[in-house]
């Protein structure tokens, strides 16, 4: 079963992207999640593209590249892109329902220390798992670099600060937005 998933770990990578645009599509069209939510997994998306895009342009043209591919890419980068911006708006997503769960029935409503907690603590656990599966599964890790330090090594490759970084400052951003966006009571 490990050995599958190393050998097809691009293909699961984008199959799960596409699956999770594919179900919010979905559950938007029947009205299981509302335009809010729509809106907020094309926040998160938006988001995804504003870190997936530098670095897979500094991985590709740039003189310190930040990752590397342990297993190289089976399409251009620009796909790899798209695919991580639908991760990412899903992982944002998946941060709203623990809101909701631990908020019904007033989410988003205002500003709650608690809800940006649950987010902050979903950005970190989500970032360090994917990372992790990654490292894992030969598909990419990071570089280490001054401003990229080593947290830790995990199977032979490095995980370092700057996704972690990148998952503390994009929840709050997040938020902020999200709050923004929460249509107000009639």
């Amino acid at each position: 079963m490990m050995e599958f998933l190393k050998t097809h770990f691009y293909e699961i990578d984008f199959g799960i992207a596409t699956a999770t645009l594919l179900a919010v599509f979905a559950f938007h069209r029947t009205k299981i999640i509302s335009n809010y939510v729509w809106r907020l997994f094309w926040l998160g998306f938006a988001l995804g593209l504003c870190w997936e895009v530098p670095l897979s342009v500094l991985n590709a043209y740039g003189a310190q590249p930040p990752a590397r591919f342990l297993t190289p890419l089976p399409t251009h980068f620009s796909v790899l892109i798209i695919m991580h911006s639908f991760w990412d708006g899903g992982l944002f997503l998946i941060g709203v329902a623990l809101v909701y769960l631990s908020n019904r029935p007033a989410w988003f409503t205002r500003f709650r220390l608690r809800e940006l907690l649950i987010l902050l603590c979903w950005g970190q656990a989500s970032e360090l798992w994917v990372e992790l599966m990654s490292a894992y599964n030969q598909g990419w890790a990071y570089i280490p670099y001054w401003w990229n330090p080593s947290l830790f090594k995990f199977n032979g490759s490095d995980i370092t600060l700057l996704p972690q970084l990148i998952w503390f400052a994009a929840p709050l951003i997040f938020y902020l937005i999200a709050l923004k966006l929460k249509p107000k009571p009639a």
